[in-house]
Order: structure tokens, then C-alpha cells, then sequence
């Protein structure tokens, strides 16, 4: 399969156009699949065949990456890497079926973000020196900021034309062209 895998890896290169770290990270999460594979069956990597790949083969690699303590985001993208081989395998017609789909992806942990305290945002927000031209574009910052939530990408892609003090909302530019309107307070219009 290590063939297979050599001739999935220029297939993206050439015809997916996937940046080079993507394809470091599939060659590499492949890889240790296959050897996975040849370890299990107690034969050399270069032994194994696409007939071997199959659902139990990948269940027994998520396990196993369970076992030594991954983290579901890097069992679920290892299992990415696998699903897109086995597609490719698949229009290859090197085996039949789509083991990769028959296999669930890990659930996420969903991680709570750390949060500032009362106290400290009234502390960041009286940092920059208002006394300063940079001091107040600082704070007109911060207070756009926590105010109205939006990402940091879309704060610094904000033109004057985009932001109505007297209505007190903000045309933000977001993920993937869309627009939205969003409101802030009192405070970051002051600052503003």
C-alpha cells in the first residue's frame, strides 16, 4: 500500500493543489496508519495491500491512537487523511466499498474560552493613556472590541464608513464575504 500511498500523495499535489504542510500531515498520518496496519498483521509496511484496508483497520487505528493519549482533533484528522485515501483507493478501483465512511468521527471536546473577570477588563480597558492620539485609537480599539464581540480580523478590516456612531452598529465584513450588523454601546461609541 506504501505505492498506493506514494501515487494518493502526488495526486493531491498535482491535481488537489494542497499547500506542502497538508500534504506533510497526510503523508505523515498516513503513514503511521499503514504501519499500524503492518504491525497488526505482523508483516513489513510494504507487504500490506489496499485488500487490507478495511473498517476494522481503521477502528483498531482510532483505538489505538486513544490508547496513546491523542486528542480527539488529531484522531479526527488522521481519520480525514484516511477517508480521503480511501476514496482515492476507491476511483482507483483498488478496493470496493468506502471503509472511511462506514467509521464515526470522534466527538470534539467543546472547551469553555478563558474569559477575563470584571475587574480586569476595567483594568485593560483604563490602560492605553488618552492624553495620547495612539493612547485614544487604543482605547476606541478595545472598547469596539469587547463591546461588540467581533473577531479580531474583522475589528481590523473596519473602515469609518463601516461604523454609524449615532445609531450606535457596525457593518462587519465576516467569514466567507458576509455582512452583518452588529451593536455597541455607549462607552465604545464614546471612545470612537
Amino acid at each position: 500500500m506504501l505505492s498506493q500511498l506514494r501515487s494518493f500523495l502526488e495526486f493531491l499535489r498535482l491535481n488537489r493543489n494542497v499547500s506542502a504542510h497538508t500534504l506533510r500531515a497526510y503523508e505523515s498520518d498516513l503513514t503511521q496508519f499503514v504501519s499500524f496496519m503492518a504491525d497488526t498483521l505482523e508483516r513489513p509496511a510494504e507487504s500490506v495491500g489496499p485488500a487490507e484496508f478495511d473498517q476494522l483497520a481503521i477502528r483498531g487505528f482510532l483505538a489505538d491512537l486513544y490508547r496513546r493519549g491523542n486528542s480527539r482533533a488529531s484522531s479526527a484528522r488522521k481519520l480525514a487523511a484516511i477517508r480521503a485515501f480511501g476514496r482515492y483507493l476507491r476511483r482507483e478501483r483498488l478496493i470496493e466499498g468506502d471503509p472511511g465512511a462506514l467509521v464515526g468521527t470522534p466527538k470534539l471536546e467543546q472547551r469553555i474560552p478563558a474569559h477575563l473577570e470584571l475587574n480586569e477588563m476595567e483594568q485593560l480597558l483604563e490602560m492605553p493613556d488618552t492624553e495620547t492620539p495612539f493612547g485614544r485609537r487604543d482605547r476606541a480599539i478595545l472598547e469596539m472590541f469587547y463591546a461588540s464581540g467581533l473577531r479580531l480580523s474583522e475589528l481590523v478590516a473596519l473602515d469609518l464608513d463601516d461604523v454609524d456612531l449615532n445609531g450606535r452598529l457596525v457593518r462587519v465584513h465576516g467569514k466567507g464575504g458576509r455582512e452583518r450588523i452588529v451593536p455597541f454601546n455607549r462607552s465604545a461609541a464614546t471612545a470612537v
